[in-house]
């Protein structure tokens, strides 16, 4: 199976990039990754300089590749680009592969990207800090399954950051609304509920990530299909913790 690809070159976020014209012959049973694996054997025969592109587990679950492949985020499937098999390509197809398009998502180098914004979100409110003790029964907490499900949905979110791409205004909303309301519908998450929505929606406004239009490109592009209705709880959560929360003088002052 041989292959056209035009792949983004870029030595670091200071130096403009550009689209280099690659050829491969490949086995239409590899991964997309292998693929690329192929071509970084060929240009390292040639004294060239491989391709860059970021990789940990290849089984679907890290996040970590994070490709633009013929303008879509991680390419012609919902699933994660390590999962993407070349047999869902045609012998003979030009491919196009670029890093995610965002301004909160600085190139590293070629196709990897700099996503720390996302931990420096997570970071911001996303864990639980409250001394609970020692592990519980895990029947002594009754949670309704409806609710343990939707939870459970929610955290299914592997922060790979095609939402972002696939967005128009390069949103984090769809993560940020996951990381939300999968704390925000548990037990465990109750304490610092409103404190945790207002302080992760102000640093991802901080990153420099835009908007949201309700569009739903960030969810029909998402490998693990994250449900919009994260966004709504988002919503719904930061205007209740507009309205109810004390400042923060106060709350340091031992006010409740």
């Amino acid at each position: 199976m041989k292959l056209n690809l035009k792949i983004w070159r870029q030595q670091n976020a200071d130096t403009k990039g550009k689209l280099v014209d690659y050829k491969v012959d490949i086995n239409p049973e590899m991964s997309f990754l292998e693929m690329l694996d192929v071509l970084n054997e060929d240009l390292a025969r040639q004294g060239q300089d491989p391709v860059a592109f970021d990789h940990d587990c290849r089984e679907g679950i890290c996040g970590a590749c994070s490709l633009h492949i013929n303008g879509r985020p991680h390419g012609p499937m919902q699933t994660t680009t390590c999962q993407l098999h070349m047999r869902h390509f045609k012998d003979g197809e030009t491919i196009v592969i670029e890093p995610w398009r965002a301004a909160a998502f600085p190139v590293v180098k070629d196709l990897v990207v700099n996503r720390a914004a996302f931990d420096r979100i997570n970071q911001a409110g996303g864990f639980i800090s409250i001394n609970t003790g020692s592990a519980r029964d895990a029947n002594e907490t009754p949670i309704p399954k409806e609710m343990a499900d939707e939870a459970f949905n929610a955290a299914a979110c592997i922060g790979c950051g095609a939402c972002v791409a696939a967005c128009k205004n390069a949103s984090a909303m769809l993560f940020v609304g996951a990381k939300i309301t999968h704390l925000a519908l548990l037990p465990q998450g109750q304490a610092e509920r409103k404190r945790r929505a207002e302080k992760m929606i102000a640093q991802m406004d901080a990153e420099g990530f835009g908007a949201c239009t309700n569009t739903g490109a960030c969810s029909a592009e998402c490998p693990k299909g994250i449900s919009m209705s994260t966004i709504a709880q988002l919503n719904r959560d930061f205007v209740f913790a507009s309205l109810t929360s004390k400042p923060e003088a106060q709350v340091s002052e031992g006010a409740v």
